[in-house]
């Protein structure tokens, strides 16, 4: 097991990273998620031994590994750009980590062959020309090398950055399952989250160096943070609110109109979340508003829409065959606000 202790870097009188804690169970994978400058790959290097942090600790199954060299720590460094090494066919790519462990040759051949078997390439790829080979097929023997050795833990940095949308969902799918199969703990780093939804057990989200959020990727989704982390999911219908009582009445005062405010809620000023997947059209229960059609774009499996409620834009995330009325014209908009409705700190 992996463990982070009050980690931190300065970078110029700058945290790179700010007491970060957490653990990665055996055979986890767990996504580092954020930004550009969040601290990710300054993270992945500490780990990996590249650096040393100017605070807190790094262990592996309860021993601090913070001093020991990089060769020494039985992790694997999968990059983006793979490095491959040209002048070298992709058995022989694959078989570099254990000649370096000075393996028998027939005990090297047997782990190649497991190792392209695991990650579908079959026995005619082991002499091809690693140049030669697509995108895809690079991707999947750079992984073959990173399992061969057998890690303790694997850390893949941004491994499907440099390919096209099809196909990296495409191997997205595949990297799930291969490591589940080999049972690797590992370390994925993104800054796009759904490949961390697709692929993570758990997510560690950071910003500036600090961790935000760290959750199964149901409840990052479904239970966000801070406003920080609702925007970076791209989570829409934020708006500034003002909370307001009249004897027993509570009420939330938005840009969208009077909303009902949560029992137990004490701060004046918050920020709210009106989530677009919570929100219906044509419905006689719940909060009601009443808006017109500004924009819609149609997604294949799903629609949005936004319309105009008061003096702020409200978007709704609706199935793909849902009728909507022509630009410009209303419709109403309701919503359980229990379910749809959060609320969060003014940051």
């Amino acid at each position: 097991m992996l463990e982070l202790r009050n980690v931190s870097q300065v970078f110029n009188a700058k945290f790179a990273l700010n007491d970060v804690s957490f653990r990665v169970k055996t055979g986890e994978i767990v996504a580092l998620l954020g930004p550009s400058g969040s601290g990710k790959s300054t993270l992945l290097n500490i780990v990996a031994g590249l650096e040393e942090p100017d605070r807190g600790k790094v262990f592996w199954d309860g021993r601090n590994v913070s001093q020991v060299p990089i060769h020494k720590r039985g992790f694997g460094l999968m990059f983006q750009d793979y490095a491959l090494f040209p002048h070298r066919d992709v058995f022989h790519n694959v078989a570099f980590g254990l000649q370096m462990t000075h393996r028998s040759t027939a005990s090297t051949s047997k782990r190649v062959r497991e190792m392209l078997a695991l990650v579908g390439l079959s026995p005619e790829f082991e002499r091809r020309d690693v140049t030669s080979l697509s995108g895809g097929e690079q991707q999947r023997v750079a992984l073959a090398r990173a399992l061969a050795t057998q890690p303790r833990l694997l850390m893949l940095d941004e491994p499907l950055g440099a390919l096209d949308r099809a196909l990296r969902t495409r191997l997205l799918e595949d990297l799930s399952v291969i490591l589940g199969k080999a049972g690797q703990t590992s370390l994925y780093v993104t800054h796009d989250q759904e490949e961390a939804f697709a692929i993570a057990d758990r997510i560690v989200l950071l910003n500036e160096g600090r961790v935000m959020q760290i959750a199964v990727p149901e409840k990052l989704y479904q239970q966000p943070a801070s406003v920080f982390v609702a925007r970076f999911l791209g989570l829409q219908n934020l708006f500034p609110a003002m909370l307001h009582r009249s004897g027993r009445r509570i009420w939330l005062d938005t840009a969208i109109g009077k909303l009902p405010a949560p029992s137990k809620l004490s701060a004046n000023e918050v920020v709210i979340l009106l989530r677009p997947d919570k929100l219906h059209l044509a419905s006689t229960s719940g909060v009601r508003l009443r808006g017109s059609l500004t924009k819609k774009q149609f997604l294949g499996d799903s629609l949005r829409a936004w319309f105009r409620v008061g003096k702020a834009q409200l978007m709704l995330e609706l199935p793909s065959d849902t009728r909507l009325p022509a630009i410009g014209h209303s419709a109403q908009i309701s919503f359980d606000h229990k379910r749809a409705l959060q609320v969060f700190p003014r940051e």
